[in-house]
């Protein structure tokens, strides 16, 4: 018998969390109730699911503080997490994706727009967090242990920024329009607007620090890595000292 997928729901009223727990029965997913985050970090510690659903306000710690725990942990950092939620906001919306929410559902949605949500986060995230590592020249992405370094230099770079270096990284020297970038990072089925990609492609620049020129903005196109920049410079540096040397056996008159 095939393994159903392990779904915690963290959702402190009864009446939706047992609306959502039957749902899943029917469909082929086991679910897990927990009303708080005591209770929910009671059974995250006993069994890791596959996916969470979490409910953005709850009694005492949030649902969003508790996704800021999840994530930082090493233990849980990689499991998917779809945020629900009363709030329709797009502010609220890119706050949960930023501390890595895989997905967002806002009160009232249907059994049919859960399920779809809860397949496209576990089919996205077998490619999304398989071992390995991706080098572009000197920077490097760990997708086992989630690190990134430049020139041997770890770098701190953020959830959403580093599924989007990931992807770019994947498809190096490629031209990626802001739609796309939106639909093979954050998914087709999450709904922000295409400036959250600016955003993000603004953080991860700066997180990268001098690596950050390798990721070029295509005037009306959108965006590429590249080692290009890096290449160019390396030459430029390498020239100049040469011209130094040369200059070292002449003597100016005056």
């Amino acid at each position: 018998m095939k393994n159903m997928p392990r779904v915690l729901v963290v959702e402190d009223e009864s009446a939706i969390a047992e609306l959502i727990a039957v749902n899943l029965r029917h469909n082929g997913f086991a679910p897990t109730w927990a009303m708080d985050s005591e209770s929910a970090q009671r059974e995250l510690d006993a069994v890791l699911p596959d996916v969470i659903l979490l409910d953005w306000m709850l009694p005492g710690e949030s649902g969003l503080s508790l996704l800021k725990k999840w994530r930082a942990h090493e233990r849980t950092k990689g499991v998917p997490i779809i945020m629900l939620t009363a709030r329709s906001d797009e502010a609220d919306r890119v706050a949960g994706l930023d501390v890595g929410a895989d997905d967002y559902m806002v009160k009232p949605f249907s059994t049919k727009e859960m399920l779809a949500r809860l397949r496209a986060v576990l089919r996205r995230r077998s490619p999304e967090h398989a071992g390995g590592q991706v080098a572009i020249g000197e920077l490097l992405l760990d997708a086992g242990t989630h690190r990134v370094s430049f020139r041997d230099q770890p770098l701190k770079v953020g959830p959403t920024e580093f599924k989007l270096l990931h992807y770019f990284m994947q498809h190096p020297e490629r031209v990626h329009s802001r739609g796309q970038l939106l639909d093979r990072v954050w998914g087709d089925h999450v709904f922000i607007e295409e400036r959250t990609v600016d955003v993000h492609v603004k953080r991860l620049r700066e997180a990268l620090g001098d690596a950050g020129a390798m990721i070029e903005t295509v005037r009306g196109a959108g965006y590429r890595l590249t080692a290009q920049p890096l290449l160019q410079a390396k030459r430029g540096a390498g020239a100049g000292a040469a011209s130094d040397r040369g200059m070292g056996g002449l003597s100016l008159a005056g």
